[in-house]
């Protein structure tokens, strides 16, 4: 009965990485085994480089692994048959008996073995031989026949060690293999560089004993090429560690900002550099010093699709600039600035002009970074930026005032200043009793938040058709459409007559009749007084709204006028946070030119009537308010109506 021959040793050469990487995993099962690292380092340093790694330190009588285990493997290299196959099977039989271990005490454990047998020729052959025990030794270790092996793979291994304790400190950090892959990926080369490192010394000490005579060179070239693998990823593992390091050390100031200036910095700003940052009104570089004392409006976006938003924020920074000293619920209109920060995962030539098409058009600042913000960890942390354009605002201390004030501002612009939350609560309170009102005598007016509505009416028939047809005209010019400007419209009392009144009398029951009231019922009383002027007017009115923001309470007459010459202020409504804004700047003009044509009334009864004290309306359109009595003449009351119609 014939035997089975024994399975073929391969030839390490003819292995690819991962079947290396295969055959030596296999062979690791956990670090417990103890092995005094920096003791045996640094004695096995000094005998082969003649330099110690360590500083000089009494003599070690004892450490892990114990002398056996080094002559076990000393013995087990020097018993190595000649050809690479042995070499292969004697390294898998080390990779084996160090399982235990560490992969970087696995080379330095096999590198102390062969120092055993390289240290003890070394020395033998520096010896006089004068000393009969030396020579005897010299003898019987055969020390003529034998040479010490070229010190070309002592270099590279040290290398390889320091590369593997360096990958293992790291690892021993903990840090998150989200936040730093790359020390995952080592993992992949480091079984096999610890194969052709163990290789490389089984080989040497064959050469060493001489027993055979391989080419070192062969193996220092995979061993070089699998160091060189480790390498790059220790580079990129330095840069995501020092990404999470710069992180935690950002994270720990973010807390307590000393002001916004030093908020911003963790932000945007590296260490040791000044970014300047763009100014978009005077197209020139400024730096962050900028934002002291200031209150910032952080708009954070990508570069897609953000042109609403740009528009809307310029129109914004223009209203900031207008009448910059006017206070407001405490708050300086001059004090607030807007900082876009663009977000981009990968800058590239097609993502930087993107954005310097953008930086064209933009009127407030813009951080100009083309790489990845040091802070964008914090950014997606602290505010919760995802992709979706959002505008925090800060104040002078670098406090958040204000999470996202992005929807407020889209639904309430420069009325929602200073841009708090409690703005936004206040302005819907302001106008909720409106939209009661038109629920309660049941308009059927369907209110989203970015579409506009004029809700308008009138005893002028011909008035009223006029603006329909000019309303529906304009919701289909190809300006507006372009723009994406949604109109709709609503006629009050159209197709049900006995809406109008019980629609005036609910405005009309708004008005109180308490003698302390809060700033907000004087509001609405200054907003009723309006609307009530609005009913006077014999042509018509209307009002318009973008969700539930009324914009604007308008008199007939400018209002259809306003529609009529949409061709004179068209390009506007690109130019502008929106369709309203750059309405309301016509109509304001149409109502000057009214109003300077029908200037105040005041009416002489005559002296025969003199005891007569009668309720008169002012017969100005624009005005519409009760007359004040003064002796038997009537004056008109409009001069402290709201200027141009603001509400």
């Amino acid at each position: 009965m014939s035997q089975s021959k024994p399975a073929k040793l391969p030839n390490p050469f003819d292995l690819s990485d991962s079947q290396i990487l295969d055959k030596v995993y296999l062979t690791h099962l956990h670090d417990d085994d103890k092995c005094d690292k920096d003791i045996l380092l640094n004695i096995v340093s000094n005998v082969i480089l003649k330099t110690r790694f360590a500083e000089s330190r009494a003599a070690v009588t004892s450490f892990h692994p114990e002398f056996r285990v080094l002559k076990l493997i000393s013995c087990q290299m020097i018993n190595t048959p000649r050809g690479e196959h042995h070499v292969h099977q004697t390294t898998m039989w080390i990779l084996q008996h160090l399982k235990t271990y560490s992969w970087d005490a696995k080379i330095l454990v096999t590198l102390a073995a062969f120092t055993l047998e390289y240290g003890n020729l070394l020395y033998l052959i520096q010896t006089p031989t004068s000393d009969p025990l030396v020579n005897s030794l010299k003898q019987l270790n055969q020390v003529q026949n034998r040479k010490v092996p070229a010190a070309d793979l002592v270099l590279p291994i040290t290398e390889v060690l320091k590369n593997i304790q360096e990958w293992a400190t790291w690892s021993s950090v903990g840090y998150d293999s989200v936040e730093v892959p790359s020390l995952s990926d080592a993992l992949q080369e480091i079984p096999v560089l610890v194969y052709w490192t163990i290789a490389s010394i089984v080989a040497a000490t064959g050469n060493l004993v001489g027993v055979s005579d391989y080419a070192l060179s062969r193996f220092t070239e995979r061993l070089s090429l699998a160091n060189s693998n480790l390498k790059e990823h220790l580079k990129l593992s330095k840069n995501q560690i020092d990404s999470v390091e710069d992180y935690l050390t950002r994270k720990k100031a973010f807390s307590n900002p000393k002001d916004i200036v030093d908020f911003l910095k963790l932000l945007i700003q590296r260490n040791g550099s000044n970014l300047l940052i763009h100014d978009g009104s005077t197209k020139m570089k400024t730096d962050v010093e900028v934002f002291r004392q200031k209150h910032v409006l952080l708009f954070i976006s990508g570069l897609d699709r953000v042109r609403d938003e740009i528009l809307l924020l310029n129109s914004i920074h223009d209203r900031l600039k207008e009448n910059p000293k006017e206070v407001i619920k405490g708050f300086k209109k001059e004090d607030f600035v807007i900082l876009w920060i663009p977000i981009v995962d990968l800058w590239d030539d097609e993502q930087e002009h993107k954005f310097n098409l953008l930086k064209n058009i933009i009127k407030f600042y813009a951080v100009e970074c083309f790489s990845e913000l040091p802070g964008l960890g914090l950014i997606r942390e602290k505010f919760n930026y995802w992709g979706k354009p959002i505008v925090p605002v800060l104040n002078p201390q670098g406090d958040s005032m204000n999470e996202d004030a992005m929807d407020l501002i889209f639904q309430w612009g420069i009325d929602a200043f200073p841009f708090r939350k409690s703005d936004g609560y206040d302005l819907t309170l302001k106008w909720k009793w409106f939209w009661d009102v038109t629920r309660k005598v049941n308009l059927g007016i369907e209110v989203k938040g970015d579409r506009y509505i004029f809700i308008y009416g009138g005893a002028d028939k011909k008035w009223v058709q006029d603006f329909t047809m000019a309303v529906e005209k304009t919701k289909r010019h190809e300006t507006v459409l372009r723009a994406d400007v949604m109109i709709e419209h609503y006629h009050l009392g159209k197709d049900e007559p006995k809406i109008v009144p019980r629609f005036w009398i609910e405005i009309e029951s708004k008005r109180l009749k308490k003698h302390h009231q809060d700033p907000l019922d004087c509001e609405i009383q200054d907003i009723v007084k309006s609307l009530l002027c609005l009913k006077q007017d014999p042509q018509g009115w209307a009002i318009l709204t973008k969700g539930y923001n009324v914009k604007l309470l308008g008199h007939g007459e400018p209002m259809y006028e306003t529609l009529k010459d949409l061709e004179i202020w068209k390009d506007k409504v690109l130019q502008k946070e929106g369709f309203d804004i750059a309405f309301k700047e016509y109509y304001d003009t149409k109502l000057k030119d009214m109003i300077a044509r029908q200037p105040c009334e005041f009416l002489n009864v005559g002296n025969e009537n003199a005891n007569v004290i009668a309720t008169i309306t002012c017969p100005n359109p624009t005005c519409g308010r009760v007359m004040d009595v003064t002796s038997v003449h009537y004056k008109c009351c409009h001069n402290d109506a709201p200027e141009n119609g603001k509400i």
